[in-house]
């Protein structure tokens, strides 16, 4: 019965999407000609298959999410935007989208209808602050590479690393902060980019 109900998300995320070759809509506006997109069809094919698989990921999570989140790859580049109840779906929207092979850059402009405690919202912009110091000063690290979020002491880190090194190095000045619950990361390397600036 679920393999029936994930076909027929599936087959509704192609249906809605539509085809690369006919329009694009979203940052160009609607019925804009692919032929004035400044992408190369190469490029918008990927996007587009980009595009189709974080938004049957997202379906396969919670069905809500394909009424409530808008997906919108350009040149490797996801934009989201929509609403959600809790802070950490967010921040797992934003995972998943940074999980997509071949992302470059993630921007997450969803909402969260969700009221923060102030005991809970200070312990955790203390744990972010001091975990991007960590990074700023640790020579092995290109801090600006990556973002990071603490939500209910679960830190959140998004990015590119140069290299493996890299990555243990940021988990391991991670793990030295005091009260942090967890750690999930979602950090690409540069060697896995699909796409290289030339």
């Amino acid at each position: 019965m679920n393999l029936k109900k994930n076909i027929i998300i599936l087959f509704l995320i192609v249906s809605l999407s539509g085809c690369v070759g006919s329009s694009s809509r979203g940052i160009f506006g609607t019925g804009v000609s692919v032929a004035l997109d400044p992408r190369t069809l190469g490029t918008q094919i990927d996007d587009s298959i980009m595009q189709k698989n974080l938004q049957a990921r997202l379906a396969f999570t919670n069905k809500k999410y394909l009424i409530k989140i808008s997906v919108k790859v350009l040149d490797g580049r996801i934009f989201l935007r929509g609403k959600v109840d809790e802070s950490e779906e967010k921040l797992n929207i934003t995972k998943m989208a940074w999980e997509t092979k071949g992302t470059r850059s993630v921007k997450n402009n969803i909402r969260i209808k969700q009221k923060f405690s102030f005991k809970n919202a200070t312990k955790d912009v203390l744990i972010t602050s001091q975990l991007k110091t960590a990074l700023i000063l640790n020579k092995n690290v290109k801090a600006a590479n990556f973002n990071i979020n603490t939500i209910n002491q679960k830190i959140y880190v998004f990015g590119i690393a140069r290299d493996e090194n890299e990555k243990k190095e940021i988990i391991q000045e991670a793990k030295q902060i005091v009260d942090v619950k967890e750690i999930v990361t979602s950090i690409l390397m540069v060697s896995d980019l699909s796409r290289q600036k030339q």
